[in-house]
C-alpha cells in the first residue's frame, strides 16, 4: 500500500471510529508511538496498555473529527480533535492534535503526536 493509500485509509477509519481495525490493519506490529511529553511506547501491547489507560480517564466521548492527510514521500500528517470530558471534571474539553505517520514497506511504523501539555 502506497502511503497516500494508507493515509486515506487511516482518515476512514479513524472517522468512523475505528481505532482497532487500524492499528491490525495499517501498522507494523514492532511500531514506535511518540507522545507529545516525550514518551515512547513500541509494539502493539505497549500501545494496548497506553490506549487502554488514556480510555480509563474519560467520562464521557462527544464526538471527533479528522483532516485530510497531506502527504510527502513517505510521511503524513493529519489533524484529530475530540470534545471529551475527563473523569472528575464536569465540561466538555476540546483536544485537538496533529499526528505525523511514518510508512516503510506499506506500513506506518512510527506515529507522532503534538498537543498543548495539560497544567
Amino acid at each position: 500500500m502506497d502511503t497516500q493509500t494508507l493515509a486515506n485509509r487511516l482518515v476512514e477509519l479513524c472517522r468512523k471510529g475505528e481505532f482497532n481495525t487500524c492499528y491490525k490493519e495499517l501498522f507494523n506490529p514492532n511500531f514506535k508511538s511518540i507522545e507529545a511529553d516525550g514518551s515512547v511506547c513500541t509494539g502493539m501491547e505497549e500501545i494496548g496498555k497506553k490506549g487502554a489507560e488514556w480510555n480509563a480517564g474519560i467520562e464521557a466521548f462527544h464526538g471527533s473529527s479528522v483532516s485530510e492527510p497531506i502527504v510527502a514521500g513517505n510521511h503524513f500528517s493529519l489533524t484529530m480533535s475530540m470534545d471529551l470530558q475527563y473523569k472528575g471534571d464536569s465540561h466538555v474539553s476540546k483536544f485537538e492534535e496533529i499526528c505525523v505517520y511514518e510508512v516503510k514497506d506499506g506500513k506506518i511504523v512510527k506515529e507522532q503526536f503534538f498537543y498543548e501539555q495539560a497544567n
